[in-house]
């Protein structure tokens, strides 16, 4: 079973977007699951986990509504304001609905987020409800992650694009060993996703990823790694088969049941999603 675990999908309005911006005209239209429909089929990806684009409550919704018509959605991760003074009663309302699996946590947006005790407060709640949380962090804020984890050991969560290396200018030093000390933290996974436009777009070669792919395997392992294609925002800089392809190259000589594990048995268990 082949899971991508994100995926992305909206109806485009600028106001909502403002991430989206002038260079970025090929993703000013709608992506819904029609949209990604045969590029699953083309790439035998039999599920998708959805997740949220847009910090606002109605775009959770507008996924939870899509999963009911879209089996390929097996899990969603919403968005809250985690920091609020009702998250629990709006983590309460949305547990009613079990294909929201976890929380999206944009700390590019807001740097700050992990050193507010409301934040706090409200991790500690999502804990309770046995929800994930996956973490939208930039390579230089890894600093701040390292000392979240320490204090929330129990918290599942992920990583995602293996936070936004460097790859542009090659820098991987810092990014290495800041990586090396979240592995610790047998609670933490990452996404391998988001690294083609991490490089100056489509002008990437293959070998520009390889020794942050190292990175990442030699820390995780295969049992903390989730395959993801950061759809459609990858569309930036190549197309979907690119890199599944250049993942599948990269494990060829891996076990199959180590290449089952992170192209879908990980994020199944991570995310708790059903067949």
């Amino acid at each position: 079973m082949a899971i991508d675990a994100h995926v992305q999908f909206w109806k485009y309005k600028k106001e909502a977007y403002p991430w989206i911006t002038s260079n970025m005209g090929i993703l000013k239209e709608n992506f819904l699951p029609e949209n990604f429909s045969l590029t699953a089929k083309r790439n035998e990806i039999d599920g998708v986990v959805a997740v949220n684009a847009h910090a606002a409550e109605v775009e959770t919704r507008f996924l939870v509504e899509l999963s009911k018509t879209h089996p390929i959605i097996n899990g969603v991760v919403g968005w809250i304001d985690l920091a609020n003074e009702d998250v629990n009663e709006k983590l309460t309302f949305f547990s009613q609905y079990p294909v929201i699996k976890g929380w999206y946590i944009d700390l590019q947006n807001n740097p700050d987020l992990l050193a507010d005790v409301n934040f706090q407060r409200g991790i500690n709640r999502a804990l309770s409800l046995n929800q994930t949380c996956d973490l939208q962090v930039n390579h230089d804020q890894l600093p701040a992650v390292v000392d979240f984890f320490s204090r929330f050991p129990q918290q599942q969560c992920v990583i995602t694009h293996c936070a936004k290396p460097d790859i542009r200018h090659g820098a991987i030093d810092e990014w290495k060993f800041l990586i090396r000390e979240i592995a610790k933290h047998p609670n933490v996974y990452c996404k391998v996703s988001g690294l083609l436009t991490q490089t100056s777009w489509k002008q990437w070669s293959v070998g520009d990823f390889y020794p942050y792919l190292d990175v990442v395997f030699d820390s995780f392992g295969t049992d903390r790694l989730l395959y993801a294609s950061d759809w459609p925002e990858m569309l930036l800089s190549g197309i979907y088969v690119q890199w599944k392809s250049l993942l599948e190259n990269y494990m060829k000589d891996f076990a199959e049941e180590e290449k089952e594990k992170v192209f879908g048995l990980n994020a199944k268990r991570f995310y708790n999603l059903n067949d």
